[in-house]
């Protein structure tokens, strides 16, 4: 058996046994290398020398944690929360229940988009909007799995086709860039303009996906238990604040320099570290709570920050095991001249690779060397390439237990300890969307 399919089977395995997320990547890790041959000691710095990139990813999550938290301090997720439960204290229906339900999803799903490109903090909004809201979605008895799976598609559809903020790095400077170079010596040249082209059928699968997950798989009413959220979970433990005019603005301005700054430098960490500096000035809190502020959003995005550097130790173990070319060149040693198999065994390598390492972004530079080639020896065009290797990538990203994809839901929705990481998020975002996205990839790459 290929050792990077052996860890990726040892690292699903022990989290679908509600295993800890951390301890299945480093034991996959190790499964994984010890079987390829390296030893003990190689197999420990490999994943030693990983850990060191993730830590820079762990600290940008930080950071936006704490600008998520600075920022709730406008009272708004908190008020959001008071007038949904307003609506329905009073005479509701079974009909505007329903409405509201699906309101509330949809709002859900646009905040979530808004994270990735207009107010870029990423995952870092959810401890912050969804625990107040928990009440109102028991009220409304929603499947916390139609959420998990709105939440997932707002985080992983826009960086897939819109070419801006988190999309502007994902298709631009990672996927555009990684294919170019792999192609230049071969005579392909893909312009901006060709990717989100290429992605925009692949999306629609994702786009149906949710619907499915909205209005058929989890449209039934679940009930849960009214539980206290502890203030030690999220930092909801100050009063709500009614929101100003003064401190409006200022949060708008902080949001617009965030993002100015991030798509300048392209630095999450400096982007939220000057939208925390902003909205200090700004006076929305004292600048000696300032230093506790930062600590709880820290705390917030702590296991967040080690299942991603232990992510990216397991994903050090895959490369140094060498198994992953390994893995490509025997997939299409079977093959033969079969050009829709072709297609469809590099979309399951991909699925395979980003299960394990958890991060799209970080696929492509694994596989667009390898994969361009091929696509242009099997006759794809170039706009099939794009779609092939975009969505090889983003194929596990959204039902990886390492994901941030589904870390983030689970993060806000798990507060009361009602929402399992593993059956609540990552298997429902893995049905709705990886298999609609192999579906379409497939499609792309045919017809492109």
């Amino acid at each position: 058996m290929n050792a990077v399919i052996l860890a990726v089977l040892v690292m699903v395995g022990l989290s679908l046994a509600r295993v800890s997320v951390v301890f299945a990547l480093v034991a996959g890790a190790l499964v994984g290398g010890l079987f390829s041959g390296l030893s003990l000691t190689d197999t420990l710095g490999a994943f030693n020398d990983g850990v060191g990139g993730g830590a820079k990813v762990a600290l940008a999550y930080a950071t936006l944690g704490a600008f998520a938290v600075a920022l709730s301090r406008s009272g708004l997720p908190d008020l959001l929360a008071a007038r949904l439960i307003g609506l329905l204290n009073g005479e509701s229906t079974p009909r505007r229940q329903t409405a509201i339900k699906y309101g509330l999803l949809g709002s859900v799903t646009l905040v979530a988009i808004s994270s990735q490109n207009l107010i870029p903090v990423h995952i870092a909004f959810i401890p912050i909007l969804i625990p107040p809201l928990l009440v109102a979605m028991n009220r409304l008895r929603l499947d916390r799995r139609a959420a998990a799976c709105a939440l997932t598609f707002g985080l992983t559809a826009p960086y897939m086709l819109l070419p801006v903020g988190f999309g502007s790095i994902f298709l631009n400077d990672i996927l555009l860039a990684n294919i170019n170079e792999a192609g230049q010596s071969l005579g392909l040249d893909v312009t901006r303009g060709m990717v989100p082209m290429a992605m925009a059928i692949p999306v629609g699968g994702m786009f149906l996906g949710l619907l499915t997950a909205l209005f058929v798989s989890y449209r039934k009413p679940r009930d849960y238990a009214t539980r206290e959220i502890k203030s030690s979970n999220v930092p909801h433990h100050t009063p709500m604040h009614t929101p100003s005019k003064s401190g409006l603005i200022m949060a708008g301005v902080a949001i617009i320099a965030a993002l100015g700054i991030q798509l300048y430098s392209g630095s999450m960490i400096l982007g939220g570290l000057v939208g925390f500096a902003i909205l200090s000035l700004g006076g929305l809190f004292k600048w000696n709570e300032a230093d506790d502020l930062f600590t709880s959003g820290m705390r917030m995005m702590a296991l967040i920050g080690f299942i991603m550097i232990s992510a990216a130790g397991f994903a050090s173990v895959m490369k140094a095991t060498g198994d992953i070319q390994t893995l490509v060149d025997a997939s299409f040693h079977i093959i033969g001249d079969n050009k829709p198999l072709a297609a469809l065994v590099m979309l399951m390598v991909g699925l395979f690779i980003t299960l394990g390492i958890g991060s799209s972004f970080s696929t492509i530079p694994i596989i667009a060397a390898i994969y361009v080639p091929l696509a242009l020896q099997f006759g794809f065009s170039p706009l099939a390439t794009v779609a092939l290797i975009g969505t090889a990538a983003a194929l596990g990203d959204a039902g990886s237990p390492a994901s941030d994809s589904t870390l983030g839901p689970t993060a806000g929705l798990n507060v009361d300890q009602q929402h399992d990481h593993i059956w609540d998020s990552v298997v429902p975002t893995f049905i709705h969307y990886n298999i609609p996205l192999i579906v379409f990839g497939w499609v792309a790459a045919m017809t492109l």
